[in-house]
């Protein structure tokens, strides 16, 4: 029998451990109380709520931890075979200390909560180039960088990101203009609204 982690359902076990040990005081030779046999499995959580809930735990901990504070969530993701994925980014930079903080974090509450049951991986690292950016504090962070930008219209922009603005990104490009006979490279600046974005990387290369 497979139960939801729910309100429903705990209350629903406490009830059933209290007339289990209820019953255990009546009896000569005491039964395993059933609360005793739920596996972990059993107590897992659906997708939805553990990415919610490790998503909270994350920002408690970025809020509690000093070293943390300029942290954030880039996207929580659960895989196959029980493989949880945590992208987090932070305005001065993620390094290995980082990671490795918001991993323990992560993992003593897995281990305690049995959320994943007793086999599970973790992963925990930056969003990484040629992830999508997602949140303006991303863009903030690759200012310098060339990037792809595609558009709603399905067309794309590559440039440097020159700048970020609070509606709009700034893409410096190089293009060629022909005067005469001469082809002449000069930089223009290309403003793109961020409602017309559909999506965004940055590129190692040019």
């Amino acid at each position: 029998m497979r139960l939801k982690n729910s309100a429903f359902v705990n209350a629903h076990v406490c009830r059933i451990f209290a007339a289990t040990l209820r019953g255990m005081a009546n009896e000569r030779e005491p039964r395993v109380p059933f609360l005793f046999m739920l596996t972990r499995e059993s107590c897992r959580m659906s997708t939805t709520e553990l990415t919610e809930r490790i998503h909270q735990l994350l920002d408690e901990l970025f809020a509690a931890d000093d070293r943390l504070r300029d942290c954030f969530v880039v996207e929580i993701s659960l895989h196959p075979r029980n493989k949880l994925c945590a992208f987090v980014d932070s305005d001065s930079g993620i390094n290995f200390d980082k990671c490795a903080i918001i991993s323990r974090h992560l993992e003593g509450h897995l281990d305690a909560q049995g959320w994943l049951g007793e086999k599970y991986t973790l992963e925990v690292s930056s969003p990484g180039v040629g992830r999508p950016l997602r949140f303006w504090r991303q863009y903030r962070n690759n200012i310098g960088r060339h990037v792809l930008v595609t558009l709603q219209d399905k067309t794309t922009q590559r440039g440097l990101l020159k700048s970020v603005e609070e509606h709009q990104i700034v893409l410096e490009q190089e293009v060629i203009e022909k005067q005469g006979q001469k082809r002449k490279r000069i930089q223009t600046e290309r403003h793109i609204p961020f409602d017309q974005i559909a999506s965004t990387v940055v590129k190692v290369a040019p």
